[in-house]
């Protein structure tokens, strides 16, 4: 097959979307399926990116990691054309998102979206958050799922989530998966010692973007009351963010400032290296659909702390790590993360098995081939339909029905944010959209 992954984030980017992207599509490549990559520019990308078109993009919109893509058509369908998709895939409703729905109707291709991220969560990037607005957001993002020919929820949380707001397109769980090997073969030794942490020390680590929607705060506060009682621990904080500043203002205003090790956002195989450095993963955001850091955690033999929600529950339980409700604060967390360190050497043990368990039962290459049979089905289904998959361009019947496209496309574009916003304005039930 010919596969257009059409995201709104990508390589260098350090993000769970970026890594979801470039994990599926060089999955896809070893099976012998073509993909073509449609992402913004970055700085710092790859000179040489076979099958990568880069769309240019304001980067660190509003003061977040994200960027906004600004439409170029013209190269953009010049590539399309060459490539002759036959699925299009994309991985955010907003942006690029807009776009992949105008290339699917356009080619009669089938149109897969990936609901990777809360997005109401994320409105405090944009002047004017407000209630009314993160209504909009959810009923937008239904409207567009329902537009689509299959929808991939990375959980089994978030395809209930998705049911509840109204989504009635094809929906199925696809996790991202993990390269469970490239996160075993992590070296805690040579971690430690490339961030400064003493050999013996005990380690709580975390890994992720360092911003609101992620809770890190709660996390950076779980972290010092386990220091402050035991001056053996060292926290290892991954990522960065626009809360790194308050995140380090935690340690520094314990006088604890030493033991907190920042090393910034880290790729393979230096991030198997810092996971494999940890004792225990504490984690406490509320906007995850799938806990791929979880995952890569436990695939490094750490076990993990977590609150209860989307994401986490279906990874952590007291088995494998903590997880605690989601209202428990940095005291609760702190003392689930003391019980780990404590367990003796036999619990211990039986908490490892467990760990790796977990780990094994999250691979990357069954979430792709589950991916390809969806993909595959979507085909099918198209071809039993009747609608003509390419349409010769120099007939005038070709003409006309690229036409029609196009304006079904801007119109299913049109009527979603109409219907969106009316919801939202309205305060309409669960902000349902798209019925």
């Amino acid at each position: 097959m010919n596969i257009v992954m059409m995201t709104n984030t990508f390589t260098p980017h350090v993000s769970g979307v970026a890594r979801s992207v470039a994990d599926f599509t060089e999955a896809y490549r070893r099976r012998g399926h073509r993909v073509l990559v449609v992402a913004p520019e970055f700085p710092d990308r790859p000179a040489d990116e076979p099958d990568v078109v880069r769309i240019p993009a304001l980067q660190n919109f509003n003061g977040s990691d994200f960027s906004v893509v600004l439409p170029v058509p013209g190269p953009l369908n010049d590539a399309l054309q060459a490539f002759q998709p036959d699925i299009i895939h994309a991985h955010q409703p907003f942006l690029i998102g807009s776009t992949a729905l105008r290339v699917a109707l356009e080619r009669d291709a089938p149109l897969v979206f990936t609901h990777h991220t809360m997005y109401e969560a994320y409105t405090h990037y944009v002047p004017g958050d407000s209630a009314a607005l993160q209504r909009f957001v959810v009923a937008l993002s239904t409207s567009y799922a329902n537009s689509c020919d299959r929808v991939f929820a990375p959980s089994e949380s978030i395809a209930r989530v998705l049911t509840d707001r109204g989504v009635d397109a094809p929906l199925q769980v696809v996790p991202t998966g993990i390269d469970r090997q490239a996160f075993v073969a992590g070296d805690g030794r040579r971690g430690r010692q490339a961030h400064g942490i003493p050999a013996d020390a005990r380690v709580v680590g975390h890994v992720g973007r360092l911003a609101e929607e992620k809770n890190p705060l709660a996390v950076a506060r779980a972290m010092l009351r386990v220091a402050e009682a035991d001056p053996r621990v060292h926290a290892l904080v991954v990522g960065d963010g626009p809360a790194a500043a308050e995140l380090d203002a935690v340690f520094a205003g314990a006088g604890l400032s030493h033991r907190l090790h920042r090393p910034g956002a880290l790729r393979l195989p230096a991030l198997a290296d810092a996971y494999a450095a940890m004792d225990v993963f504490a984690f406490a955001s509320f906007t995850e659909t799938q806990g791929m850091v979880l995952a890569e955690a436990m695939a490094a033999g750490v076990p993990v702390v977590a609150l209860d929600a989307p994401g986490a529950r279906e990874v952590v339980n007291d088995r494998n790590g903590r997880l605690l409700p989601a209202e428990a604060d940095s005291a609760d967390m702190a003392a689930a993360i003391q019980s780990l360190l404590a367990l003796p050497a036999d619990r211990r043990v039986a908490l490892d098995q467990a760990v790796a368990e977990t780990a094994r039962a999250v691979s990357l290459d069954e979430c792709a081939d589950r991916a390809i049979r969806a993909y595959q089905d979507c085909l099918q289904q198209r071809r039993q339909s009747g609608v003509p998959r390419h349409v010769d361009r120099a007939s005038a019947r070709g003409d006309w029905h690229r036409s029609v496209r196009r304006v079904q496309a801007e119109w299913a574009v049109i009527r979603g944010m109409a219907r969106a916003a009316g919801r939202a304005l309205t305060g309409g039930e669960d902000a349902r959209a798209g019925h």
